[in-house]
């Protein structure tokens, strides 16, 4: 066979494990796993990892309605300059994501400006709410997205009633952002003018265990698969550990890197997120229920603010950071100081997506799967730098962070989009495929 594209020399994260092996592309899909013969292009990766396309299954890319902060087209430009070959993009936008339209309006966009692959969530309302089992069957959809917290608007879905309507309209899997509004609302007090670090105070623990325990027991009541956004404390991952089979749930690279006490003297409201950074003790606990395999999957939360927004005083300042392009080289720099495998990583970003999600040929290097590939260089070191930051926000909380472990190629269907920290001449990126959608 001629291929399109042979990688050759690397190591090679098959489903069975590394090995030093090729693997030939044709069509944009994998034809063959130690491989030789003729191809139109080969890369060397010699000293390389050849993981399967990272993905990050929660970005906010703003568009349409708050393109100051950020576009499909940049924020997705920002993901394969680190690495990232697919993203799922979140529905509080202006309009909001909540109708056909809204939709198709965004896969509209997207098409030849989105750098790499894209799903879109449907926002759950207390309007939309019946159509929503017609809705999350689009192609090109993610599923749908319930905000119990943190929302304005009609994307705020606050009371037991109005969620129990959403989990019954429908049948995917339904991502939650879990946090009580009613609690939040009565500690508002806990607030201190121009002190983010009562952030965490004020949206305790509580606030966030109260909220998933309340959707636990409403998924438990309607027959519905969960799967619970960017986890902060250890007693959440206690209670969805005991309903891993109605309830997956997601960490991030900043919950597992930062912690309050360091975070909030040295940032300020730069490192104000919803739910917020909290102590070290957190930290430690997330990562020791990381080791025990009960986070699913590893999210960015991708939510980039002007800098002349974050620099409002507290809490008139807006919660939210960027991190797509960050988020693998902060895991890559775990993985180098031993906190976790690269095996685990790889479970975290690419084999558990497709678990959760139930993605059409992706997710992992094998026969007939889509030929997305990140390639990584786990020996070098390197400084996260502003000029190296793609979002149109323009920071990151990790800038001036020494890193061990840098993305050096990310590819996407045998397209090689982004290499050395150069781009390719155009965005390809294409709508990603569920199992259970029909074909578009």
């Amino acid at each position: 066979m001629t291929y399109d594209l042979i990688l050759k020399n690397g190591t090679v994260w098959t489903v069975g494990g590394p090995v030093q092996t090729s693997v030939g592309v044709k069509d944009g899909r994998i034809a063959g796993i130690g491989v030789a013969g003729d191809a139109g292009e080969t890369i060397d990766c010699t000293g390389l990892e050849v993981l399967p396309g990272v993905m990050d299954s929660q970005v906010h890319f703003r568009e349409p309605g708050l393109e100051a902060k950020e576009d499909l087209e940049s924020g997705s430009r920002a993901a394969v300059l680190g690495g990232i070959t697919a993203v799922f993009e979140m529905p509080n936008t202006k309009p909001n994501t909540d109708s056909a339209e809204a939709v198709n309006d965004k896969l509209a966009r997207a098409k030849n400006r989105m750098w790499c692959d894209h799903a879109f969530y449907v926002g759950a309302t207390a309007e939309n709410a019946e159509q929503l089992a017609e809705l999350e069957m689009m192609p090109g959809t993610a599923g749908v997205k319930i905000f119990m917290g943190a929302s304005t608007g009609s994307l705020l879905v606050a009371e037991d009633a109005n969620l129990a309507r959403v989990l019954r309209s429908g049948k995917r899997r339904v991502a939650i952002h879990a946090e009580d509004e009613e609690r939040m609302i009565a500690r508002q007090g806990e607030r201190i003018e121009g002190d983010p670090s009562s952030h965490p105070v004020w949206r305790d623990d509580e606030s966030a265990l109260l909220a998933t325990r309340r959707i636990i027991k409403l998924a438990r009541e309607t027959g519905r698969k969960i799967h619970i956004l960017h986890i902060t404390t250890p007693a959440e991952l206690a209670l969805i550990a005991q309903n891993k089979d109605i309830a997956t749930c997601e960490v991030t690279p900043q919950h597992l890197t930062l912690a309050g006490e360091e975070a909030y003297p040295k940032l300020g409201t730069y490192a104000q997120m919803n739910p917020p950074i909290r102590s070290a003790a957190h930290r430690a606990g997330l990562w020791d229920y990381l080791r025990q395999g009960v986070p699913d999957v590893l999210g960015s939360d991708h939510a980039p603010h002007t800098i002349e927004e974050k620099a409002k005083p507290y809490p008139a300042s807006p919660s939210g950071m960027p991190g797509v392009q960050t988020l693998l080289p902060l895991m890559l720099n775990h993985v180098a100081e031993g906190r976790l495998t690269l095996q685990h990583l790889i479970e975290l970003t690419s084999a558990g997506p497709q678990r959760v999600f139930g993605l059409r040929n992706k997710g992992r290097i094998a026969l007939g799967y889509d030929a997305d590939f990140t390639l990584v260089d786990l020996k070098a070191r390197w400084t996260i730098e502003d000029s190296w930051l793609a979002s149109r926000c323009g920071w990151s909380p990790f800038t001036d962070m020494q890193i061990t472990g840098k993305p050096v190629a990310t590819i996407i269907r045998g397209h090689q989009v982004m290499r050395d920290g150069a781009l390719a001449n155009a965005a390809i990126g294409e709508p990603v495929r569920f199992d259970s959608v029909p074909l578009g």
